[in-house]
């Protein structure tokens, strides 16, 4: 282990050596010194700040540079350390920030150590590969940019519909990332009140508002080395963008009720489900926070465009509540597996999710799922959807030439009353009371439609 250091008491780096098991052998920073050091019989650098940012730089060169790229454990007390000075390339790098113990800097040494030994460009991937499920077209083409994208420092915008899973790209993209050590913070910018907004995302100072009875950090200062999730940041109140745009150029804030202002180092993934380009023409989005978030822009594709992936993704989920519900291993029969992959899924990933989790729940000890226990989930899809009334979407063929009224309002009745016992699993007296009808004047309807009508 060489020991790279300014100072020269020896007792800290011997202490480690000792909990490590590696000998040390120490080079003092900024000189020629160091380089005298026979580098390719060291197994780690631990290089101890302060430094010059010239000589990490050079330091950083020399690692990467040797027959056998070495791990650096840096030990930086103050927390002044620049990680856009490392490279991408680094993957075996450990950055301690403050006093830590011997033991914890042995720990470090020693994860650098195991996450050299185990680096081929397959396993770097494996810490976020795990978070998406699919090996369609459309996810391979996600993990490609992932690769490219998670070690670099640029602000990341994914876009998507609801359910695809956003926050998984995210985490995945944190992961990939050089500060996968240090926190991903998620604060979701639809779901805080507006009057709070700025509070919860740059904290305040005790007495700074009514209520404000002591002083809080903000989500950026909490996400500070690492990552902060902006989820629905479409949804930011227009007086709190130009804020915001501020933290992400200057790297710098005003928690709410101060003065001071506060230096942040923190990677920003933001997230929307709305078109930002039509926010933006709508003036309900600045313009130049948009560009600002879209520097590595992620779109997340919809279950539709990857359906060879619904077979994996629904073992998935089914093994996942089997596990921790304690019931046994489920599996779909043929049929059912047929009409996962033919729906259309407008809730995507989310949708598939619940639905296999309530069929692996209600089925009991029963170890397969029949097309019977999932078809309430089962919608019409999307293509045949051409009505819609009081929100409750309808597959109807509307006549271009006469129209036979009274045939055309049975249907409706007909459809209505079918969807009312899917979505009430075959109970006339919950499908009765959706409809607000009698449970006999539903009898009534079913028998003039002759409709097909599950068990009460």
């Amino acid at each position: 282990m060489l020991w790279i250091s300014l100072g020269r008491d020896t007792a800290l780096a011997e202490e480690v050596a000792g909990h490590s098991g590696l000998r040390v052998v120490m080079a003092a920073a900024d000189t020629p010194e160091w380089k005298k050091r026979d580098t390719q019989r060291c197994r780690v650098i631990v290089l101890e700040l302060p430094a010059s940012s010239a000589f990490v730089q050079e330091v950083m060169t020399a690692t990467q540079d040797a027959v056998r790229p070495l791990p650096v454990v840096i030990l930086d007390r103050e927390g002044d350390l620049d990680e856009s000075l490392i490279g991408p390339s680094l993957s075996s790098f450990q950055h301690i920030i403050g006093n830590p113990s011997p033991e914890e800097i042995a720990a470090r040494v020693s994860a650098a150590l195991q996450a050299a030994s185990q680096k081929c460009p397959v396993e770097s991937q494996e810490s976020w590969n795990r978070l998406l499920i699919g090996e369609s077209q459309p996810m391979r083409e996600l993990r490609a940019i992932i690769r490219l994208a998670g070690p670099r420092q640029s602000t990341v915008l994914i876009t998507g519909e609801t359910g695809t899973g956003k926050e998984r790209v995210a985490q995945a993209i944190h992961l990939a990332s050089r500060r996968s050590g240090a926190p991903m913070v998620a604060v979701n910018c639809g779901a805080l009140p507006e009057h709070l907004i700025e509070a919860e995302l740059f904290g305040h100072t005790k007495g700074a508002f009514t209520g404000a009875i002591g002083a809080r950090t903000g989500r950026f200062e909490q996400a500070h080395r690492g990552t902060l999730f902006l989820d629905e940041v479409g949804e930011t109140p227009l007086m709190l963008q130009p804020k915001l745009l501020r933290v992400l150029q200057e790297r710098e804030l005003q928690r709410v009720g101060s003065s001071e202002t506060v230096k942040v180092d923190a990677r920003i993934i933001a997230a929307s489900n709305t078109n930002l380009d039509q926010a933006v023409a709508q003036r309900r989005f600045r313009e130049d926070l948009y560009y600002r978030l879209n520097v590595i822009p992620i779109r997340v594709p919809t279950l539709r465009e990857r359906r060879s992936d619904i077979p994996l993704l629904a073992a998935h989920f089914i093994e996942r509540v089997c596990q921790r519900e304690d019931l046994p291993q489920k599996k779909l029969t043929a049929e059912a597996l047929r009409k996962l992959t033919e729906f259309e899924w407008p809730g995507n990933v989310r949708q598939l999710e619940h639905a296999m989790e309530m069929a692996a729940a209600l089925t009991g000890d029963r170890e397969t799922i029949y097309l019977g226990d999932i078809e309430m989930h089962l919608q019409p899809s999307s293509r045949e959807l051409s009505a819609t009334s009081n929100g409750v979407e309808f597959p109807l063929d509307v006549p271009t030439d006469d129209l036979p009224f009274e045939d055309l309002m049975g249907k409706v009745e007909k459809l209505l009353l079918e969807q009312a016992l899917r979505r009430h699993g075959g109970n006339k007296a919950k499908a009765a009371k959706a409809l607000g009808l009698k449970r006999t004047t539903l009898l009534y309807k079913l028998k003039g439609q002759e409709c097909v009508a599950g068990a009460a």
